[in-house]
């Protein structure tokens, strides 16, 4: 039973949050009550324990996911901090993919802001069972009911208030229990580890009552053992309550909601305890799926110890020059020195190390076990997304999908020592982040970075400089553009050439269409079986797909077409692989001049958050850059602006967003579509 106790005693979550909104204070909070650290890191004062890396503590803002493990009520909690702002979307994908739970973080005065509804989001894809916290109630302008409708309008599951705040803005004083009945408040003078629960003041006690009612009434529409008691008019124990709340939290039907003032130390315990009590363990989520690499059917593995191993390796970080890669483990065990198998790559890894992190600190153990969240040292040819299992079980998990680029720059190296240094850094930087691209190109010999967005292409320059010594000047941001066709054509292609002492024959007859924005690009062979002997279909499929990568206007990758392989014809002797390959390859060239051919650029999806006196200048400045204004939401004070905007009018526009708005405003955005130019 020991081993059963420890997966039931393992909680895996993250805390993730929009830009702001105080996550990595509230993860501070969370490693300080827990005894992980002694003393509380600020971000504000570059000091934050998860920040480690020398950008996150310059920018105040939290870039990479770290992992740390601490203790609470018996219970291990591995915590993945993750980034909040939209160019590091990708880090907080992996890291949502291997949780069990999340803290979503809010602003009492922001409230639902856009990043915090891309994260939200993305958490439902994974099915991951959430618990919100709405921080900053001692701010001005903080409105605890008000971020509460917002989230009831605009998430699928129902948030349901299990605290509410005493007071708010310069009179927030703690928290009232609604389970318990009781006040909660935090002492000053010890930063907020001494707690007392206290009888709740008169003029919050109908307050109290309403709410606990209303909290009661929606547990009993979403769950049906709660309903019968209610429905009869029982009282409902204390116990049941929580179950309940336990169980639809989990089944993803509700989202418990606390709230508090991270930065004054006040409601991070009461969200440790919802963590233990309402987030889900391993062995609560459903089991793992996978595809069996020889049988290719799908095969299960639950949490445990004595089913088979499976892990995914989901962040591959360098440091000190060595690989360290971050494995969720959902079944199975690994020790230090075992031989593990990687299902992708069909490869044998020996593990060196296993390491239990707290942020860049860490802790060697010997064995790690289903539901563990651990470091090893020593894979060397292991990416992101990689499966690890047993040779005699195989298995592979389903892979982490990944963005496509929309912003490059051109790099170059200073001295020719630097240039050295450049392929090596790069080479390593690219094993860690899968959404950057790396291209060199031979005519202007410039080095192509290509990532998610001009703050993520500036700290990849930024960590060349520092951790890697090397110095490169750079050029400006450039948009990635892609080609497609207008129009529906077929084009026939026969290729004979003698090269060397061989002669090369290939014929392919292929038609080109459109297809709807953002389907991508399919390949579909619609000849008849023995036309061409079966060797030579895949030959010309890569003539395609390589054609594809560059289109006959500037060289932008081809999106968005349909090619059907329609004919061809076969000549003993004359055939060659060679001349089918270049035979499609020129096909669907002249096909695509064929049919009026046009540049597609990236569209963004803006949100802007700004005071509404400056919301005209705003709107008119939107449109000077060729955006399309989606809507306007008006909430108090501020207003929110959603457009589609060219990338390319959006180069240096947070420069022009804070001159034109005091500094107040702030805007994020995401790849929307790519359009015609």
């Amino acid at each position: 039973m020991a081993s059963k106790s420890k997966i039931s005693r393992t909680r895996n979550i993250g805390i993730v949050a929009h830009i702001d909104a105080g996550k990595t204070t509230v993860t501070e909070r969370i490693l300080y009550y827990t005894g992980k650290s002694y003393k509380m890191g600020e971000v504000h004062d570059g000091e934050a324990v998860m920040d480690w890396m020398p950008q996150e503590q310059e920018r105040g803002i939290t870039i990479t996911s770290a992992v740390t493990t601490c203790a609470w009520r018996n219970h291990d909690i591995h915590i993945i901090d993750t980034p909040g702002h939209v160019d590091f979307t990708i880090e907080v994908e992996r890291s949502l993919r291997v949780l069990d739970g999340a803290v979503v973080v809010f602003c009492a005065v922001g409230g639902v802001e856009p990043q915090s509804e891309t994260v939200w989001h993305q958490a439902d894809k994974y099915g991951v069972p959430k618990v919100a916290f709405i921080n900053k109630m001692d701010r001005v302008g903080a409105d605890f009911f008000g971020v509460i409708k917002t989230m009831g309008k605009r998430f699928a599951s129902i948030p349901v208030a299990i605290q509410i705040p005493a007071g708010s803005e310069d009179n927030f004083r703690g928290v009232i229990d609604l389970i318990n009945k009781k006040m909660i408040v935090w002492d000053d003078s010890t930063a907020g580890m001494e707690i007392s629960r206290q009888d709740i003041p008169e003029e919050f006690v109908a307050q109290m009552a309403s709410q606990r009612e209303r909290m009661i009434e929606t547990l009993a529409e979403v769950d049906d053992s709660l309903a019968d008691k209610y429905l009869k008019g029982e009282e409902i124990a204390l116990a049941e309550i929580e179950e309940a709340i336990r169980r639809t939290t989990i089944s993803l039907k509700i989202v418990p909601v606390l709230c508090g003032a991270a930065l004054r130390n006040k409601g991070i315990q009461p969200v440790l305890d919802a963590i233990i009590n309402y987030l889900p363990s391993p062995e609560d989520i459903p089991p793992v799926k996978g595809i069996n690499p020889i049988t290719k059917k799908e095969e299960i593995r639950q949490s445990s110890d004595k089913e088979p191993l499976a892990a995914l390796a989901f962040k591959i970080m360098m440091d000190e020059g060595r690989k360290l890669t971050y494995l969720r483990i959902y079944s199975g065990k690994m020790r230090v020195n075992d031989e593990i198998y990687n299902s992708i790559k069909k490869k044998r890894e020996k593990i060196a190390r296993l390491l239990r992190m707290h942020a860049n600190k860490r802790e060697r153990i010997d064995t790690a076990s289903a539901g563990d969240i651990v470091a090893v040292l020593g894979l060397k040819t292991t990416t992101t997304g990689d499966t690890f299992c047993r040779e005699e079980n195989p298995i592979m998990l389903e892979l982490i999908e990944f963005y496509e680029p929309v912003i490059s720059q051109a790099i170059e190296a200073k001295t020719p020592a630097d240039q050295e240094k450049l392929t090596v850094a790069l080479d390593k930087l690219i094993e860690e982040d899968p959404t950057l691209r790396v291209k060199y190109e031979e005519e202007t010999t410039q080095t192509i970075i290509s990532g998610m967005g001009e703050l993520h292409l500036e700290i990849i320059v930024d960590r060349l400089f520092r951790e890697f010594n090397c110095h490169v000047n750079v050029g400006k941001p450039r948009v990635v553009y892609r080609e497609t066709i207008q129009k529906k054509v077929e084009k026939e292609e026969i290729f004979e050439k003698v090269l060397g002492e061989k002669k090369h024959f290939g014929h392919v007859r292929i038609s080109l269409a459109p297809r709807r924005r953002g389907l991508g690009n399919e390949i579909i062979n619609k000849m008849e079986k023995g036309i061409i002997p079966d060797e030579y279909y895949g030959v010309i499929e890569e003539g395609i797909r390589e054609s594809m990568m560059n289109g006959i206007l500037n060289g932008y990758p081809v999106m968005d077409v349909e090619v059907n392989i329609v004919g061809s014809s076969f000549r003993e002797g004359e055939s060659s692989a060679q001349g089918y390959k270049i035979a499609a390859s020129t096909a669907f060239r002249e096909g695509c001049n064929l049919a009026e051919p046009v540049m597609l650029e990236p569209i963004m999806m803006v949100d802007i958050i700004t005071p509404s006196e400056f919301m005209g200048d705003v709107i008119g400045d939107i449109n000077a850059r060729k955006g399309l204004i989606q809507g306007v939401n008006s909430k108090g004070t501020v207003s929110e602006i959603k457009a589609k905007v060219p990338l390319k009018a959006m180069f240096g526009y947070s420069t022009d967003l804070r001159s034109s708005t005091q500094g107040r405003a702030v805007f994020s955005m995401i790849f929307s579509e790519y359009n015609k130019l």
